[in-house]
C-alpha cells in the first residue's frame, strides 16, 4: 500500500456517525484544538477510533454513547456506505485516518447531550453541539466541517449512495 502522505504520527481506522433525530436534523460537535488555536473552529460528526476486535457497528454504538450519552442498539447502525481516507493534524500529531461513515436514526427530537462519558480530550475540544437542519448544513458554505466534504456528500449519503470520497488533506 502506498501512503498518500509522506509521514504521519498515527494511523487509525475510525467510524463517524450521521446521527439523525426524528425532525431530520444531524448532530455536530463544535470543535477546537486548545493546543493549536491557529486551526480555528469547526463542526464535526460524532465518532472515533475502532478498538481491536470491534465491528463498525460496535464502534458506532460505543462512540455515540461515550460522546453523547445516547444509547443506541447495534440494529440501529446502518451499514457503512461512505468510505474515506484523510490526514489531519491535531495536538501537533499528524494522523492518517481510514474512515467509514454510518447513519443512525434516533427516536427523539434533538436529544440533549450528556458529557460524562467523554474523554478528557473531548471535554477540552468539544465547545458545543448543535442539531443541524440538513438544508442549513448543506448551504453552510463558510462553515468548516470534519469530514471536510460533509456538506457536499451528505445529500447523496442520505439518499443511499455509496460514496468513495477522494483523499482528504484536511489540514
Amino acid at each position: 500500500m502506498v501512503t498518500p502522505w509522506p509521514s504521519f504520527d498515527v494511523e487509525r481506522t475510525s467510524v463517524r456517525v450521521v446521527l439523525m433525530d426524528v425532525d431530520g436534523r444531524i448532530l455536530l460537535f463544535h470543535t477546537v484544538d486548545p493546543h493549536m488555536p491557529e486551526l480555528g473552529e469547526w463542526w464535526e460528526l460524532p465518532g472515533g477510533g475502532m478498538d481491536p476486535g470491534e465491528s463498525y457497528a460496535q464502534t458506532a454504538v460505543r462512540e455515540v454513547f461515550e460522546e453523547t450519552g445516547i444509547a443506541i442498539d447495534l440494529e440501529q447502525v446502518a451499514a457503512p456506505t461512505w468510505f474515506r481516507d484523510s490526514t489531519y493534524v491535531r495536538r501537533h500529531l499528524r494522523t492518517w485516518q481510514h474512515e467509514v461513515v454510518v447513519r443512525v436514526d434516533v427516536a427523539a427530537s434533538a436529544p440533549g447531550i450528556v458529557r460524562s462519558g467523554q474523554t478528557e480530550q473531548e471535554l477540552q475540544e468539544y465547545i458545543g453541539y448543535r442539531w443541524w437542519p440538513i438544508d442549513e448544513l448543506v448551504d453552510a458554505d463558510d462553515t468548516r466541517f470534519f469530514p471536510g466534504r460533509l456538506s457536499q456528500e451528505l445529500p447523496g449519503f442520505l439518499a443511499g449512495s455509496v460514496i468513495h470520497e477522494p483523499f482528504d488533506h484536511w489540514n
